[in-house]
């Protein structure tokens, strides 16, 4: 299942998204999930303390850009999940194609004034977040769902948290 994760600026829930979803613990090589992330106005770089709670998780930093949705435009996602309420509510480029369009609301912890603690807390919770929607994600891909069903399911996952 290819999933294509938007949020406006892509630099912090749509990238921490990208980076769960291909590396959260499963069948090792037995993957049927396959990641990505962009943003319809992206920021140019993924934000610091986005890179930093990955780190501190245990998950790989390499590779993940702040990019424009267009440089996917060859990916043909099978799922298109919004994580934030702005790119919810914009209109997606017609390439998306048939894709599945979710939206799993997340809090962005990048904008959260407080403590650095309080901050770390936001971010760890964040991320606890998204493993459980991504360990469900799984869970529906390998069983090949598709259209409503996988619509439905979908919707029931961001629901949780």
């Amino acid at each position: 299942m290819k999933v294509l994760f938007i949020c406006t600026h892509n630099r912090c829930r749509s990238i921490l998204c990208e980076a769960i979803a291909n590396q959260v613990e499963g069948v090792p090589g037995e993957s049927r999930v396959e990641a990505r992330s962009a943003g319809s106005e992206p920021a140019g770089e993924v934000h610091p303390s986005t890179l930093t709670a990955l780190q501190r998780s245990g998950y790989s930093v390499e590779g993940l850009v702040s990019q424009s949705w267009d440089v996917h435009e060859g990916f043909a996602p099978d799922l298109i999940i919004t994580v934030c309420d702005n790119a919810a509510s914009e209109a997606c480029p017609v390439w998306f194609g048939q894709g599945v369009k979710v939206h799993w609301g997340l809090a962005d912890p990048s904008k959260l004034e407080g403590s650095p603690q309080e901050i770390e807390k936001a971010f760890a919770f964040t991320i606890m977040t998204v493993e459980e929607r991504i360990r469900a994600l799984q869970r529906v891909a390998e069983l090949g769902v598709k259209g409503d069903a996988l619509q439905r399911a979908m919707e029931s996952i961001g629901a949780r948290g």
